[in-house]
């Protein structure tokens, strides 16, 4: 094959270009260019150096040395550095089987670090080429790379733009495209359009992170009225012929055309009743002629024309995949699992191998390990005879168990079985696999790292190590944080009780494990609408597709009637750990008229209409009449072990924020290293305290003292009670922090005021008048934290009484007290003096009256910008800091927490904000100032304590910072995501190592 070079543009900018094609092909696949070659596959380039004449790019790249293939292309506008299909020393990568096959880009024209495979080439097209190299059977193609989908969505509509993106695909690229189809052609020795010889397609996304479902997929390309009867004749089969056609003009018609699907589903079930057939199966190659021929008319009802031109199929499928990266399916998906800063998705032109031939063919999907439960040497899928691989995922048919395969075709299923374990041993990880059978000869489609629930991906880590393919330090890696709350989550506690059997109306495939309540829904919309009130759903449908994808990640758990174990429906809900049941045939779903009937073991039916409430156990695939009893899990054997191995490689403690003793007691069993904050106003909302902090507040002097010592009381036995469960453990409580106002009736509540009133000896209108005196225009920035303690400083006297005392009643019974004291919204020095010298008066009082001592320390919140500005100065005086990260946040944006939902969502849309600054910190504001914090801070006092208890402590993307960047000493988060920071705090730790690869 020639390759073409343009020296007839040039670019504007200094670029470096990005290669735009990889090949792939069968073992031992030769490709042969100028100046790259391999022995399994082949990047190609084509492009100009502006810099450089013809002779000096033959002078630089054609010599003899050990430096990377380069070629430049202006024409189209690419701009990056360097690739060698292996990397820089090609020699060594060749006979290292460990290394991907595609090529290792070096980007630093434009990046500071280097760009993976996966990255420029996407998943799929990086696996294919592990595959190929390491002699798997592959059938041949070739991978455009994520940069080219990049450019083309950001420049189709430019009709500025100059490098021919607009609408199309520019010149000097399709040239390359048709370059790489000719050696596929030789591969396959078969020719793209040709009636006679035909070489059919495959156009698949593959993004660098797997989105399954969300991409489009077209299949059989390159059939047209023609080449349907040469495929006929040439395989002796038109029934197979005729039934690929159809399939592709489905395909192409929804993908390409954007056609609604029904449109096609609705004239091939017509057919099927005029012909008194129920499968697909079940049709003639003459009835399939008929429903092509009508497939055809719903492109002509759409004033839409097939085209008959195999290229332009290519050129318009390929179009069509770059146009699904920014679909809104797939830009949901992203948003969802918070997938950014990818090129694009790559396109994978590869050629078929066909399932569908008859019943010595098929196709399936299956992972090397269960899914559900991590068991391994297992092997976990289904297939379908006499299908195409869509037919699996869709959730059309139901599927058999891929152990099935065995008794159907044993020795395909050998060579298969043999193909998994050496992927898994390839990879060090559980792999999802697509395969398909043409006429007895196995071909691998695809391989990634599989999805998984949390409960199998604890086990999966766990054994991998035991089977020594990873080290304790990367089997962490392959937990995600999401994982470890799947298992946090409620579980059916009675199953075995005869109140749970005797509610078990239907069982269907257990998809996804997990256990969920809720009403039925039929639409994306109910269940949406739903979540935004506080009701769970369980999104009800025959079968799932990608368009759910909002309601799905909205419910609180999936039923399906239709589909396998692979279907969309099931692999997205164990992604996101959704209960989620699948095939589960005993359901008649009416969506138009709401209704759910299931039909019972004797026969009868149970109807249900939308809003009704049903269980789903979806470690059993039992669907249960009403709201069953939920409990949550224990951390015990796989979890334990993984858990253990999480706290032995972390460097930064993970506390607690506690405000009761039961919030502290299960801070302690779920792995928490202590209390970071303990609220002390939360303890004031009690029904019975409420009023004696409305006394203080609203009371005259005698009132306000008797409120004061009532409090004490409570207080003192509350912090007692956290003080028993941490024993040991440093407990830190922050003094009162918010608005008095807070704790005051509004003007509406007449009952509550007439209460008081009473209490207090005064009226009502007095006391509404009191309240409306104490009102303040922005109560957040107003009489609160320190502010309250230095105009009130008797609050504070009581607080810390009642610490000390508890600790001090608390190590006369044998517990090991550790208080901290934590003065909150310090802005400057002199106000943290103020209660640091209160508190130690306070202190020396207590210990002399009872005779005797207990170490403590006072130390403050971070939480003004003016705080983190002068930490120099404040680090004198506090024995730590603590980041108030939610108001620090507030305060350095100025956005108020509380009304930030009126303009957040928009922000994110259009791109103003990646994330929620009150979910995960902003590191180049919010962050600059922890940082200067902890610099400053750690300047007068080296070992100076410094953590976060603001919601981002729980956040795991915010725990890298924390450890990583600012190097706190501990993070803070609520008791139930205490694992999941644990967790992330020790894969910061990895991270910062940098010791991921797994062991060869």
């Amino acid at each position: 094959m020639k390759m073409t070079m343009n020296m007839n543009h040039h670019c504007s900018s200094v670029s470096l270009l990005l290669l735009t094609v990889t090949l792939f092909g069968p073992q031992g696949a030769s490709f042969q260019f100028p100046r790259s070659t391999s022995s399994f596959g082949t990047h190609c380039f084509v492009a100009t150096n502006p810099a450089s004449s013809p002779s000096s790019l033959t002078n630089k790249y054609d010599s003899d040395s050990d430096s990377d293939s380069y070629s430049y292309s202006d024409s189209l506008g690419l701009k990056y550095d360097a690739i060698s299909p292996f990397g820089k020393n090609t020699k060594q990568k060749d006979k290292d089987t460990s290394t991907s096959a595609t090529a290792t880009a070096t980007a630093t024209a434009t990046a500071p670090s280097a760009l993976s495979d996966k990255d420029l080439w996407g998943g799929k097209g990086a696996n294919l080429a592990v595959m190929t190299r390491i002699g798997l059977p592959v059938p041949p193609g070739f991978t455009i790379s994520t940069e080219c989908c990049a450019k083309y969505c950001s420049n189709k509509d430019d009709k500025d733009d100059k490098n021919g993106w607009q609408q199309t695909l520019p010149a000097s690229l399709w040239q390359q495209i048709q370059d790489a189809l000719a050696d596929v052609e030789t591969e396959m020795e078969a020719e793209f359009g040709s009636p006679s010889n035909p070489l059919l397609l495959s156009v698949r996304s593959g993004a660098a992170i797997s989105m399954p479902g969300m991409m489009d997929t077209v299949l059989n390309l390159g059939l047209n009225d023609e080449v349907v009867v040469g495929l006929a004749q040439k395989t002796n089969n038109p029934r197979f012929a005729w039934d690929s056609y159809r399939r592709f003009l489905e395909m192409f018609g929804n993908v390409v055309l954007n056609i609604p699907r029904n449109l096609f589903e609705e004239e091939l079930d017509d057919v099927k009743y005029e012909k008194n057939v129920l499968q697909d199966s079940e049709l003639t190659a003459e009835d399939l002629q008929v429903v092509v021929q009508r497939f055809q008319k719903v492109y002509q009802s759409q004033n839409l024309v097939f085209p008959q031109d195999p290229l332009q199929q290519l050129r318009l499928a390929i179009g069509a995949v770059f146009e699904g990266w920014m679909g809104p399916r797939a830009v949901k998906y992203r948003q969802v699992e918070n997938i950014r800063n990818l090129l694009g998705t790559a396109v994978n032109v590869q050629s078929m191998v066909f399932g569908n031939m008859g019943e010595t063919s098929g196709t399936g999907v299956c992972f090397t390990r269960d899914p559900n439960t991590g068991e391994p040497h297992e092997l976990f899928g289904e297939f379908l005879i006499n299908a195409q691989g869509e037919d699996v995922v869709a959730g059309v048919r139901t599927p058999q168990p891929i152990a099935a395969l065995e008794a159907v075709m044993p020795d395909v299923y050998q060579e298969f079985q043999r193909y998994t374990e050496i992927l898994e041993q390839h990879y060090g990880d559980m792999q999802d696999i697509e395969f398909t059978i043409q006429e007895g000869k196995l071909f691998m489609l695809q391989t990634r790292n599989g999805k998984r629930g949390g409960r199998a991906a604890v086990k999966i880590a766990v054994d991998l190590v035991s089977e020594l393919l990873l080290t304790k330090e990367q089997a962490i890696t392959k937990v995600l944080p999401e994982h470890l709350d799947q298992l946090l989550h409620p579980r059916f506690p009675d199953v075995e009780q005869a109140a749970y059997k005797s509610a078990v109306m239907a069982r269907g495939l257990p998809a996804s494990p997990g256990a969920a309540v809720g009403r039925v829904s039929f639409s994306n919309e109910k269940v949406v609408e739903n979540k935004e009130q506080g009701i769970p759903s369980i999104m009800v449908r025959d079968e799932t597709s990608p368009d759910d994808v909002e309601g799905m990640y909205a419910a609180s758990g999936i039923l399906t009637a239709r589909g396998g174990m692979t279907s969309h429906a099931a692999v997205v809900a164990r992604g996101w750990g959704k209960p989620c049941i699948c095939g589960c045939t005993a359901l008649h779903v009416d969506e138009e008229k709401g209704v759910l009937t299931i039909t019972l073991e004797d026969g009868s039916r149970k109807t249900f209409q939308e809003g009704d409430f049903i269980s789903l156990n979806g470690q059993t695939g039992e669907v249960l009449e009403g709201k069953q009893t939920v409990a949550p899990p224990a951390i015990t054997g796989d979890l334990k072990t993984f858990m253990d191995w999480v706290d032995e490689i972390r460097n930064v403690d993970v506390l607690a924020n506690a405000d009761t003793p039961a919030d502290a007691a299960e801070a302690r069993k779920n792995g928490a290293n202590g209390i970071g904050l303990c609220r002390s106003e939360h303890m004031f909302f009690a029904p019975e305290r409420i009023s004696m902090v409305r006394q203080l507040i609203l009371g005259n002097d005698k009132q306000s003292d008797a409120a004061l010592k009532n409090l004490l009381v409570f207080q003192r036995e509350d912090y007692e009670g956290i003080f028993k469960a941490m024993d040991g453990l440093p407990v830190t409580i922050r003094l009162l922090d918010p608005p008095l106002h807070e704790f005051l009736p509004s003007p509406k509540e007449e009952v509550v005021f007439a209460e008081l009133a009473e209490q207090l000896g005064s009226t009502v209108d007095e006391l509404k008048e009191q309240v409306e005196d104490m009102e303040e225009v922005n109560p957040m920035l107003g009489l609160r934290g320190c502010r309250l303690g230095i105009t009130r400083p008797s609050i504070i006297e009581m607080q810390t009484r009642a610490i000390l005392e508890a600790a001090l009643n608390a190590i006369e019974k044998g517990i090991d007290a550790k208080p901290d004291i934590m003065v909150p919204l310090v802005g400057k020095v002199e106000e943290f003096r103020n209660q640091a010298a209160l508190i130690r008066k306070v202190a020396a009082k207590v210990f002399e009256e009872r005779g005797k001592a207990c170490d403590f320390r006072v130390g403050t919140m971070i939480e003004i910008p003016r705080a983190a500005l002068t930490a120099h100065e404040i680090a004198e005086e506090a024995d730590f800091f603590s980041f108030g990260s939610n108001d620090l946040t507030q305060m350095t944006f100025g956005y108020s927490r509380d009304d930030v939902g009126s303009f957040l969502p928009a922000y994110m849309s259009q791109g103003i904000l990646m994330d929620d600054p009150f979910v995960t910190i902003d590191t180049d504001g919010v962050g600059q100032l922890i940082q200067m914090t902890v610099e400053k801070g750690r300047a007068i006092k080296p070992n100076l304590k410094i953590g976060v208890c603001g919601e981002h402590g729980g956040d795991p993307r915010s725990v890298h910072f924390f450890a990583n960047e600012a190097n706190l000493t501990y993070v803070s988060c609520s008791p139930f995501r205490v694992p999941i920071a644990r967790l992330a705090a020790a894969q910061a730790e990895v991270a910062k190592k940098d010791n991921y690869r797994p062991k060869k």
